[in-house]
């Protein structure tokens, strides 16, 4: 079994917030929380959409030109999540999606906002999206995979089906109580479409809303609640807006959620842009993000009321969206840790882990019990943006590092191999080869420019030891704050990088490097992982372990 597991307990700080008890196995006590604190995942899931199938809920995310793509978070208390499937597991958007060329390439393309549900006539999970702004593709998966092992492993079985020749554009998917399939999408222009009875090509087509004063208004999400239909639509970074109706095809009334809401954590943005779930006795809250850069976009959590005329309230602490609120759901099932060591065994990689576009698959492998991730070189570049199969984790907050132990013996002349810390302005601690010398550098200054090409490929800031011939492994260390920084501010948050030849004293190379604030490459910081070459293919390392920790 190959999921991301701490090598202790899960984090009793996501379990020690309670004031009731309750006995375990043995002599021990655990207790069990009473309240959760905002956010509910440090890490960057942005474009959320969330539902509930008996009592597992589910999240959907966007993931831009990262592979697989649409990841799968489940949880049994709306508060503590893991990743358990991607609902695109190949991004099949066309050939720009697998890093072939500097030119050719898709960052800050792809999955955008999208839509995930469950279909109760034939228990199956459809998710649908629309890419660059063309076509809509769907993707479809029986929930026997998903109830594999109690969905936390397993393949869950995704089959790609049909691609519409029209694009739903920020689209919520609602699957009705007589089983009819509707979509809502649109910007400003608020549209539904009426699905096929197999739910993969389109029937009908209206605008259903637009805002008097022509507010622009995006990311859909359409329910039908006691009678009632509802479409959740965000005004970007500050605002959520509910339509209501009678009838999917309108006429549409709407309200205000929330505005400028300020809260749960300084420095951040506004919280919009979600969707809303229900418990299974009945209580229901609204899940959205908060633009938290440099780490990205994260989820928060309040509980909903309702009016007796049947609009939805948010539940505030003040005029604020409140720091904690009472636990969702008291429940006994647990999901593993975002934390802890990571050893690379099984036969598959965790749903933790995202390639930078669509990987090579002919130039990496898990070598099988304790062997690790095999990483061999897969372009010859001296440009980290265009180097294939740089495997990326998410990094939690507010504070914590990431290491990889890596066996670096098998590297050739010209190979560059390391951990940086990922995004359109990057750096990085790695290992040159060049002739029969292992050199660790600490590289910054990569950059892309407004339109997504490579601007800078990096300057070696600090060079640290030659590592010994004999020596076969580094241990290589990002230390990082993502707290949240407003865009535009003078304020930053700085990464530091530091490495280690045994495993157990770390050295920092080169100085603290600033991450940037801004919001346009959409996603937050990553750690990576990669090898690639200079000179000829070839090389490869060996990935031993990666450890994430909050610190």
């Amino acid at each position: 079994m190959n999921i991301f597991r701490s090598t202790r307990l899960l984090l009793l700080s996501f379990l020690l917030s309670s004031v009731s008890s309750k006995p375990f196995p043995g002599n021990e006590l655990i207790r069990q929380a009473t309240t959760f604190t905002n956010p509910i995942l440090w890490e960057d899931y942005p474009d959320l959409d969330v539902f509930r199938v008996g009592d597992v809920f589910y999240y959907s995310s966007s993931t831009f030109a990262f592979s697989p793509g649409a990841p799968v978070l489940k949880s049994y208390d709306l508060v503590n999540w893991t990743p358990v499937s991607h609902s695109v597991p190949t991004l099949n958007f066309g050939s720009k999606y697998n890093l072939n060329s500097a030119t050719d390439r898709a960052y800050v393309k792809g999955i955008w906002a999208s839509s995930l549900r469950h279909r109760p006539s034939n228990d199956m999970f459809y998710w649908i999206g629309c890419v660059e702004s063309s076509k809509t593709y769907i993707w479809t998966a029986p929930n026997s995979g998903a109830s594999q092992n109690g969905g936390e492993v397993g393949n869950w079985n995704w089959t790609a089906g049909e691609t519409l020749n029209k694009c739903y554009y920020d689209c919520g998917l609602l699957v009705d109580d007589d089983d009819t399939m509707y979509v809502a999408y649109g910007n400003t222009k608020i549209m539904v479409s009426q699905l096929s009875k197999d739910g993969l090509s389109e029937v009908k087509s209206q605008q259903v809303y637009v805002p008097s004063d022509n507010t622009y208004i995006e990311g859909s999400r359409m329910y039908k609640i006691n009678g009632t239909y509802y479409i959740f639509v965000t005004k970007p970074a500050s605002a959520e807006w509910v339509l209501k109706s009678k009838s999917p095809w309108g006429p549409y009334e709407s309200k205000v959620l929330v505005d400028s809401i300020p809260g749960p954590l300084p420095n951040a943005g506004y919280s919009h842009q979600g969707g809303v779930v229900d418990t299974k006795d009945g209580k229901w809250y609204y899940v959205a993000f908060m633009d938290s850069y440099p780490g990205g976009r994260i989820p928060v959590a309040a509980p909903l009321t309702w009016t007796t005329d049947g609009w939805p309230q948010l539940v505030k602490d003040g005029n604020a969206w409140g720091k904690t609120y009472p636990m969702p759901v008291q429940t006994d099932k647990k999901v593993p840790a975002p934390v802890g060591t990571d050893s690379l065994t099984g036969s598959s990689l965790s749903h933790e882990w995202e390639w930078n576009h669509n990987p090579d698959n002919t130039k990496w492998r898990l070598a099988g019990g304790s062997g690790g991730l095999v990483l061999q070189t897969a372009t010859v570049t001296n440009d980290l943006f265009t180097a294939r199969n740089t495997l990326t984790h998410r990094i939690i907050g507010p504070k914590s590092l990431g290491t990889f132990r890596i066996d670096v013996s098998q590297m050739k002349d010209g190979d560059r191999a390391g951990a940086a810390l990922f995004r359109d302005i990057a750096a990085y601690i790695g290992v040159y080869k060049d002739a029969s010398s292992a050199k660790v550098v600490m590289v910054n200054s990569l950059s892309l420019n407004s339109n997504w090409a490579t601007n800078a490929t990096g300057t070696v800031a600090a060079t640290g030891p030659t590592l010994d011939a004999s020596a076969k492994e580094v241990w290589l260390q990002v230390r990082t704050d993502i707290t949240p920084a407003f865009s535009g501010t003078s304020v930053k948050r700085t990464t530091t990088f530091w490495y280690s030849t045994d495993g157990s004293k770390f050295t920092q190379l080169g100085s603290a490097f600033a991450m940037t604030n801004s919001y346009t490459f959409f996603t937050g910081y990553r750690y990576a992982v990669f090898n690639h070459a200079t000179k000829a293919l070839g090389g490869q390392v060996t990935v031993k372990s990666f450890n994430m920790e909050l610190t």
